[in-house]
Formats: structure tokens, sequence, C-alpha cells
């Protein structure tokens, strides 16, 4: 990444340490949400940050984007931050004008809605953040053709649900709701936003993962048992180690899939990222509760802030159940053997229509 990039990261990552305390992010249990940080965002123009540079981003780098999002989940973050960034870009990459306005995303082709005469009416499930947020950005069918749509929230039909960490996951009721923007889509592009969305998540939880795992090293040396710290003992050295071999592993697998697509030569390795962390959010939520023993699922310690999201994130979206029908798929429509699939450089991977939860 260029000097500029690695500023704004550091920017970011300084307004998130100093804003999202444990206090912020518990906001979310009150069903509130952290306004000031949204501003303070605004204010510094961190909201484009995802955009092209004539609208104030970094040209849309996926390197930069994806290391932000990670930022997310290492401070959980108890604002839309992904969902409206990842719309404005979504809107700018169809060819549509970006926003200022609170937006949030939904690419599920389980939930397509029909384009009607420039309106859409019909239900849409687990809807990120939309109490709080004034446009939805969307993937719509009319016939054959895909699109990408703008559509305002104001007069849409809200039912408040929420996720394991209390995030807003909410169902919207559309009825013959006018349309803002809209433009035809290739298929491809639909295909290439499901990995976009896929690997945004995915960034999230590998920041989520990587700070449980720093709470629970610090937690290890701090906690003393029988006159030493317990970070001595065997058996929590395992666990220790555990997380450590987690972490890392999770941590190359996303490094590489996140050079792959900001380099355009991504095959599979978003699926291959999502079935990796969806191991390691098992395992590291295990090992780190184990070390922490009661106090870790209490309200007054931040450990349940990061498990309970890489419990939530994991059942979001394209899952990894969904990517391991894309996996086996590919597999069986090739000539090539198992070993030889896998070690091979070339093969593309196809999304396929389907469940997104599994």
């Amino acid at each position: 990444m260029s000097e500029m990039k690695d500023m704004l990261i550091e920017v970011i990552d300084k307004i998130f340490k100093d804003c999202a305390d444990k206090e912020t992010v518990d906001l979310l249990e009150e069903g509130k949400w952290a306004e000031n940080l949204w501003e303070l965002l605004a204010e510094n123009e961190m909201l484009n940050f995802a955009l092209l540079e004539e609208h104030g981003g970094v040209g849309g780098d996926l390197d930069c984007i994806f290391n932000v999002y990670r930022l997310v989940g290492r401070y959980a973050v108890p604002i839309p931050f992904v969902e409206h960034t990842l719309a404005n870009f979504t809107l700018e990459t169809s060819g549509l004008s970006p926003i200022t306005e609170r937006a949030t995303i939904l690419i599920d082709e389980e939930q397509m809605l029909e384009l009607q005469e420039d309106r859409l009416s019909g239900l849409l499930h687990n809807v990120p953040w939309a109490r709080h947020m004034q446009q939805l950005v969307t993937a719509a069918k009319q016939q054959d053709d895909y699109y990408i749509v703008q559509i305002p929230l104001e007069n849409a039909a809200i039912t408040k649900q929420i996720n394991l960490a209390a995030e807003p996951r909410d169902s919207i009721t559309f009825n013959n709701a006018a349309v803002i923007q809209k433009i035809v889509v290739p298929y491809e592009l639909i295909q290439s936003l499901k990995k976009i969305n896929t690997a945004a998540n995915i960034a999230k939880m590998s920041g989520a993962l990587e700070k449980a795992n720093e709470l629970t090293v610090q937690y290890s040396k701090e906690r003393q048992q029988f006159g030493r710290p317990i970070h001595r003992f065997q058996l929590i050295q395992q666990h220790i180690a555990i997380l450590a071999g987690e972490t890392a592993i999770t941590n190359t697998s996303v490094d590489n899939m996140i050079s792959a697509l900001a380099e355009g030569r991504e095959e599979y390795e978003v699926a291959l990222a999502r079935l990796r962390i969806d191991e390691s959010s098992r395992i590291v939520a295990t090992s780190a509760h184990q070390v922490h023993a009661a106090i870790g699922v209490t309200h007054e310690h931040n450990l349940h802030h990061y498990t309970r999201r890489l419990w939530s994130w994991r059942e979001e979206g394209y899952t990894s159940y969904y990517w391991k029908k894309v996996l086996a798929q590919t597999l069986l429509q090739s000539e090539m053997d198992l070993w030889e699939f896998i070690t091979k450089s070339n093969n593309v991977i196809q999304p396929i229509g389907g469940e997104t939860n599994g």
C-alpha cells in the first residue's frame, strides 16, 4: 500500500481505538449505536474512504478497504461502517453515483426482489442496521436482467431484529417502493459482489479473532493462581499455543485472499479463507473462554464482544456451507483428481446460486 493509504489506516485505527471503548460498544445492548463515532468519521471524511479519489477515497483499493474492515472487527465498532462504505463501493463499481446519506447493503440471490417499472415490493430478511439507515443498496431482477438498485428506507416497514452480538439485523417490507438509482449489470458482477461481501465479512472476523487471542494472552499473564501467573501452567500454555497457531493460519489465509482480490487474480482464495476462518473462529472462541473461565462470559469483561461477533458473523451472508458447495461443484466438474485440483494454481471457482446460510 502507498504511504497515503498507510496513513489513512493509521488514522482510522486511532479513531476506533480512542472512541470504540467498552462503554461505546455496550450501547448496542441498550438498542443504541455510536452516533458520535459516526459523526466523527463523517467530519474527517472517513466514510468516503472506499470510493475513487475524485469522491474523496483511496481509489477503490481493495487491499486498503479490507485492512480497514479488519479494524472494525478488532475494535467491535458498533456502527454500520462496513455496510455504508461497501454500499457506496458497490454503487460506484456498478456505474452509479455514490451517496452521502447513510446506506446499508444486502447482496443475496435468495432474496432478490423483482423490479417492475422502477418500483419494488417484497420482504427482505437480515438487513444490517436497516433501522438506522436512510438508503438500501441491493440486487434486483427484471425478467432476465440483473440490476443494482438504490431504495429509500423512509417509507419501508422495518421489523427490528438483532444477531447474537446485539447488532441490528432487521427485516424490511417494501410496498411499491420507488427506486432512486438503478443500472443493469452482468451476472458476473453479481458473482463478484458475492465474493467482495464475503471477503468483507472475513476481514471483520479476522480482526475479532486476533483481538480475542490478544485478550486471552494478556489475561493469562495478569491472572494468578497458586502464586504464579496462569500462563505458566501447561494446560494454559496449550490453549495459548492453539490460539497462536489458529491466528497465524487465519491471518495468512486472509492476507492471501486480500492480495488476490486486490491484484485481480482471485480464484478460490475467498472460498478457502471463508472455510478456514469458520474453523478458526470455533477453536479460538472455545480456547479463549477456557482460559478466561467464568469471567469471560460476564458482561463486565469485553471478551464476549469478540466471541459473540465471531459466532454471529460466521452465520451471516455467504457462509462456509455455501462455499463448500461451490468448491465441491467445481471439483466435480473438473477432470482433475483432488490433489491436482488443490495444488493447481489456475482453477477458477464459479459461485452458484443457493443458500447463504446453513
